[in-house]
């Protein structure tokens, strides 16, 4: 997922002086924000966790894309702060819908399968033509490798949102979706604890 490539998605100067390259990622961020809310906003009104957890990736990439442009110059201290600030959002974030997920579990009714499946398709749809976007790059330096290699395996994550719209239509029932949004919930706590690990580590690093 996008959480395991911060690292190195964080940029190099060289990178980033390329005009191709920053034009690339503004319009790769400007799509991942637009698609977090759309899953995100989908999700609440479908009922659906998945669609929920699903977002958080893009989430994820957001912040990616964004630290890349606008800290990845500054100071480690800025950088840790920000990569502090995604993490916390990410726990908090993948913490809500692993709640939500369990009271939905103790007798939610299943969510609406179509929406599921539309929504999914389109971040599927998203994903990979980002992924075709800077396909162009993924023989360059670590960033912009890693960079392509999350935005292709991204669409691992809506091609479970949409078996589990499949598998709720076919059920009616809310334990496909609920099984999904726990996988990639639990996926996005991950990343959000590596993330704050790692920021309080190079924030120490600065203080010393």
């Amino acid at each position: 997922m996008a959480d395991d490539c911060c690292k190195s998605a964080c940029g190099s100067e060289k990178t980033l002086s390329d005009p191709r390259w920053r034009r690339a990622l503004w319009i790769a961020l400007a799509l991942n924000a637009a698609m977090f809310a759309v899953e995100f906003l989908a999700g609440s009104a479908a009922d659906s966790r998945s669609l929920q957890a699903d977002a958080l990736d893009f989430l994820g990439d957001s912040a990616n894309y964004a630290i890349s442009l606008t800290v990845a110059g500054m100071a480690l201290v800025w950088r840790a702060r920000s990569a502090l600030l995604k993490g916390l959002t990410l726990l908090a974030f993948g913490g809500w819908v692993l709640v939500t997920a369990i009271i939905a579990a103790m007798g939610g009714a299943a969510p609406q399968p179509e929406t599921m499946g539309l929504v999914g398709a389109m971040a599927l749809v998203t994903n990979v033509g980002v992924a075709l976007m800077l396909y162009r790059f993924r023989t360059g330096d670590a960033n912009m490798r890693s960079v392509w290699i999350c935005s292709r395996n991204d669409a691992v994550g809506n091609i479970a949102v949409m078996i589990a719209a499949f598998g709720v239509f076919q059920t009616d029932n809310a334990w496909p979706d609920l099984a999904v949004a726990a996988l990639l919930a639990g996926l996005a706590v991950s990343g959000g604890v590596q993330i704050v690990r790692q920021a309080r580590e190079e924030l120490k690093m600065v203080v010393v």
